[in-house]
């Protein structure tokens, strides 16, 4: 009994000392800092980059919008890597002007693989470019994107990610919990980190990185997140990330809970190859550097440990009230802290979320009350993956069909 009240203790204050950094760490989201000075103004050239696999659907709309950017034309192409395609992609890609590389490998079918492939090219032609920018096939692009992105670099910014919006938030509760999820981390992750002096996240689409920076490896990830990897590898080598608000790209999400399943269950199994490969190249940056942006990185992977250690803690209540060193009434206590803590504190902090992000509430309704779901699911899918992972990369159907002008009407 005496171990299992030490153990509980331990748990306790582990799990509360852990949300408390994050909840002060969020409140820097709230605070405007000054803006880092111009290092030198220059107008950058960029490569603007959409991996795509039968993406006919939606790549159209992408392209357009980007050939449609508020910023110098002779600046900045557009590539669309046609990822193993069987359908019009390609030839959507060459009518609208973009520079189409066509890639068949049935073996490494990922983004990440298909990034790898392209880059080793433009680094072996030595390509004339400053920068390249990441985009997903179903996006659409804000035009004053590469201003955005080319004021960071100016900065001395060499990895930055942009906002991540979302087409379709209304569509399902399924695309309301995507979107709540999203505004809640581009403000309370990623921008109060930057405001802060830490490290963002690349965070899968949008995002831009110096194209000096991969020149000596190339793009060399190996998990099914290659976003997350390519983060946590430049922030263990003591290389802070970039944010720009002002850099907003839309995206679709999934309307339907099973393919949501499918693709967070590739997102947990990714992560769980990050904290297999890199949780020690983040301990050894932490010993290295001395600095909280490491420290930061480090927590952020060990994400998944601390639900395990939440779950252990019911465990070991559980196993207090059956030998009898814990009364019923305070079993039922513990326990209703913890259903508080998961349906309710999400229902509130995406309201918040909403407020501070100036989102309509009325037609995200069912996806405020369903928010605890969707977060509840991911938990499940988490454990589930932990149990038995699937590394096969499943494609995302995409149909939304919308422009970025529609979506600026709204």
């Amino acid at each position: 009994m005496k171990y299992l009240y030490i153990l509980q203790q331990a748990l306790i204050w582990i799990i509360v000392v852990f949300w408390l950094y994050q909840l002060i760490i969020s409140a820097c989201a709230l605070i405007r800092f000054k803006e880092k000075p111009i290092i030198k103004n220059k107008k950058h050239k960029f490569m603007l980059i959409v991996p795509a696999h039968n993406e006919a659907n939606v790549v159209g709309n992408l392209i357009e919008s980007l050939n449609s950017l508020d910023y110098p034309k002779e600046l900045y192409d557009v590539y669309l890597i046609a990822d193993n395609c069987t359908d019009d992609t390609a030839e959507i890609g060459k009518k609208l002007n973009a520079k189409v590389y066509e890639r068949f490998d049935e073996e490494r079918k990922t983004k990440g693989f298909a990034l790898q492939w392209f880059l080793a090219k433009k680094i072996e032609e030595n390509a004339d470019y400053d920068a390249f920018c990441v985009f997903d096939a179903d996006n659409v692009v804000d035009k004053n994107f590469l201003n955005a992105m080319n004021k960071k670099l100016c900065q001395g910014e060499e990895v930055v990610q942009g906002y991540r919006d979302i087409k379709n938030p209304t569509d399902s509760w399924i695309s309301a919990g995507y979107a709540i999820f999203y505004w809640m981390m581009n403000r309370f992750y990623h921008l109060a980190r930057y405001n802060l002096g830490l490290s963002p996240l690349i965070n899968g689409t949008g995002f831009m990185v110096d194209f000096n920076l991969i020149k000596p490896t190339g793009w060399d990830t190996i998990t099914l997140t290659e976003d997350i990897e390519f983060s946590l590898k430049n922030i263990a080598q003591g290389r802070k990330l970039g944010w720009a608000t002002d850099a907003v790209v839309y995206d679709e999400q999934p309307t339907e809970f099973m393919q949501s399943w499918s693709q967070r269950s590739r997102w947990s199994v990714g992560h769980l190859q990050c904290l297999k490969y890199y949780t020690k190249d983040l301990a050894e940056g932490v010993l290295e550097y001395r600095t909280l942006m490491n420290f930061d990185g480090l927590l952020y992977i060990l994400g998944l440990p601390m639900m395990l250690m939440s779950f252990l803690l019911i465990g070991v209540n559980t196993a207090m009230y059956l030998i009898g060193g814990m009364t019923t009434g305070v079993l039922i206590f513990n326990y209703f802290k913890y259903i508080l803590v998961t349906l309710f504190v999400p229902i509130l902090t995406a309201i918040f979320v909403l407020i501070i992000e100036k989102r309509p509430i009325r037609p995200m309704l069912k996806g405020l009350i369903l928010y605890p779901v969707f977060m509840g699911s991911w938990i499940v899918i988490n454990i589930k993956c932990m149990i038995k992972p699937n590394t096969k990369w499943e494609k995302i159907e995409h149909e939304k069909d919308v422009k970025i002008e529609e979506i600026k009407k709204k």
